[in-house]
């Protein structure tokens, strides 16, 4: 048997990236999966599709996780859809650099908006209708909260914010069997990653400082999540799992 069969999850920010990745890889262990997009309407029936080409289920739905409306409705079609929800994967995030001398209060707001508030307002929704047996909240972070590049105060900012929340869930929601995890990627090649690159010379350049000789793929992340979601990882909770080829500055 898949080894999260019978699971329900709603992964946010999945049309694309990690996020398709993620959705993708529990599909597979047999998670019924709701594909949460923003604004990218066609990549994530897209995904969808391919979820049910392999004989998944899968639907998408769209809602900015920043919204507490949206969140609300995000989760009402999913268990109108599914049932009960067993898996949530806190994936949507925004990331643009920015020099401190340009940071602007809308930067700020956008960043902690998505990142921050709309993990809160998913895991407080989800939190309220996992079924006693518990549930599994897996936060995507990335190893810039500990290594923050130049540039980049903001967006490392929230990705502390996500570790630090993790932890403090995981003891708060322990008696009720719910496991809370981040898993924080290193340097990943995705779509966004893509453009902010160029040609491509900052990922031969994480490639040349990470111990496995490569940067990573969505897939790699995706991996893991699928691990920490099941019952494999059950005694498990309240860590931060770095998934980085090895890499440190």
């Amino acid at each position: 048997m898949s080894r999260l069969e019978g699971k329900v999850a709603v992964v946010t920010g999945a049309s694309l990236g990690i996020g398709a990745a993620i959705a993708s890889r529990l599909a597979a262990e047999g998670a019924a999966v709701v594909v949460n997009y923003g604004r990218s309407k066609d990549a994530a029936a897209a995904v969808v599709e391919r979820i049910q080409g392999n004989g998944g289920r899968a639907i998408a739905v769209q809602a900015d996780v920043s919204r507490q409306d949206q969140v609300v409705a995000l989760f009402d079609q999913a268990q109108s859809a599914f049932g009960p929800l067993n898996l949530l994967v806190n994936n949507a995030g925004v990331y643009v650099g920015s020099p401190i001398g340009d940071i602007t209060e809308e930067h700020i707001d956008k960043h902690f908006d998505l990142n921050v508030k709309g993990l809160l307002f998913a895991t407080r929704e989800a939190v309220q209708r996992f079924p006693e047996a518990g549930g599994s909240i897996i936060n995507i972070s990335s190893v810039v909260a500990t290594l923050p590049p130049s540039g980049m105060a903001v967006y490392s900012a929230t990705k502390g914010a996500v570790d630090t929340i993790s932890r403090a869930l995981a003891v708060e929601l322990g008696a009720r069997k719910i496991r809370v995890n981040s898993v924080s990627p290193g340097y990943v090649v995705t779509e966004g990653a893509k453009d902010m690159d160029g040609e491509g010379q900052f990922a031969s350049y994480m490639a040349s400082v990470t111990p496995l000789g490569r940067v990573g793929l969505p897939e790699d992340i995706a991996d893991v999540v699928a691990f920490v979601a099941s019952d494999d990882a059950r005694w498990i909770t309240g860590q931060v799992i770095p998934v980085s080829g090895g890499v440190r500055f």
